[in-house]
């Protein structure tokens, strides 16, 4: 086998990428303080064509040199918005009819294989701080608590490592 080159990618140029149709997915960053974090996720969402990315509290927003070493310029092919609470953030999108799906271990959660998102429904992926997770305030107002199982030592995964995951389980019911 031969690795493929830049060219055989057949990837859109940044113009094309913005005009391109997105999945139903808006990822939504509750307080996350690696600018590393941050970038990587960009990345993600650009890989995966999700709409938009919502920046919320203490989590930075571009132009920024860090986010920019792990994003690799997603950051500008990605649509991205800043509001001062995550709060703010929630209301908004319950306002345009989202459903709202934390990414977080609680009681009665969904382990994410048994979630089926459902196209033509406009879905917010919510994801929380490094160390504290997503604030049980937001846990509250979400629809949906989602889990990826874990069966090692560790009790939690990086959040750009579960939101990878998370996106791309969307990506696979949400993509045309």
């Amino acid at each position: 086998m031969e690795k493929k080159t830049i060219w055989d990618l057949n990837r859109p140029d940044l113009e094309h990428f913005k005009r391109q149709p997105k999945i139903r997915l808006t990822v939504v960053l509750d307080n996350v303080r690696s600018l590393n974090n941050i970038g990587a996720i960009f990345r993600t969402c650009d890989a995966f064509a999700v709409e938009r990315v919502m920046l919320c509290g203490i989590s930075a927003t571009p132009p920024s040199a860090e986010i920019h070493k792990t994003a690799l310029g997603a950051e500008e092919s990605v649509e991205w918005r800043y509001f001062p609470t995550t709060e703010e953030c929630i209301m908004a999108l319950q306002n345009d009819g989202y459903t709202l799906c934390c990414l977080e271990q609680v009681k009665g959660s969904i382990e994410l294989q048994d979630f089926k998102p459902q196209q033509g429904r406009r879905y917010a992926l919510v994801l929380g701080h490094e160390v504290n997770g997503v604030e049980q305030s937001i846990v509250n107002q979400c629809d949906i608590c989602l889990e990826i199982p874990q069966h090692g030592t560790k009790h939690s995964l990086n959040v750009s490592v579960s939101g990878g995951i998370a996106i791309w389980h969307f990506s696979n019911y949400l993509s045309s």
